[in-house]
């Protein structure tokens, strides 16, 4: 009997250890959510210091780029955005916390959430399939009486390729939260003008350590 509760016992400590390591990694896996950090501040276009915090951030005009594919967006702007600061250091994210102002103008443009640009995302890379529709814009009717405009066929990309762009965008967007720094993730904000009438791009940051502006290059 002795033997028995020593094994038990023996066996209970080394299950512990094990039942820890593997919540640290759950916490770590929820806590990095977003996409990677860079290796430094200085692999972004713009950086700025917050306190012991620094911002980065990168501007990618209509791309929306995740670790698994880019995609784009002609109704939304994206800013690549990462938090940097000392070891073991933590901080309170939230999109909210961002704005962003083109070519000075004079309301700067709030973040939005990364489900309501689905509507405009698009897959570059998704081509549809032949419907073996004319591409004519003018054939002979059946009468034989003269000619009339064929209807463009619009073809939808399917619902669990649409699905899997969707939850890698939502992936890759900023976490909210407290966070274990560094982290970085997209941030979308709405604008239909081309990329060439972009002048200029500011980041404006105002969180828990205080306020940035990032210029970023169009």
């Amino acid at each position: 009997m002795a033997l028995a509760a020593l094994a038990c016992s023996f066996a209970a400590e080394q299950t512990a250890p094990s039942q820890e390591a593997s919540a640290a990694a759950k916490e770590q896996a929820t806590e990095t959510k977003g996409l990677p950090a860079r290796a430094a501040p200085t692999d972004y276009q713009s950086r700025a210091k917050v306190g012991k915090l620094t911002v980065a951030a990168d501007f990618q005009v209509h791309a929306v780029p995740t670790p698994e594919a880019t995609f784009n967006n002609e109704d939304y702007v994206v800013v690549e955005v990462a938090i940097f600061g000392p070891p073991d250091a933590r901080v309170k994210l939230s999109p909210n916390d961002f704005s962003l102002r083109i070519n000075e103008k004079k309301n700067a443009l709030d973040s939005r959430p990364p489900s309501t640009t689905f509507s405009s995302l698009k897959d570059p890379s998704w081509e549809p399939p032949d419907t073996g529709a004319s591409k004519s814009k003018n054939g002979i009717n059946a009468g034989g009486g003269g000619q009339q405009d064929s209807a463009p066929v619009v073809v939808h990309m399917p619902f669990p390729l649409q699905r899997a762009m969707e939850q890698k965008v939502m992936k890759a967007a900023l976490p909210e939260g407290d966070r274990a720094l560094p982290q970085a993730g997209l941030l979308f904000f709405s604008y239909h003008g081309k990329e060439k009438g972009i002048h200029s791009v500011e980041l404006t940051y105002q969180g828990p350590d205080g306020k940035a502006l990032l210029r970023l290059t169009p």
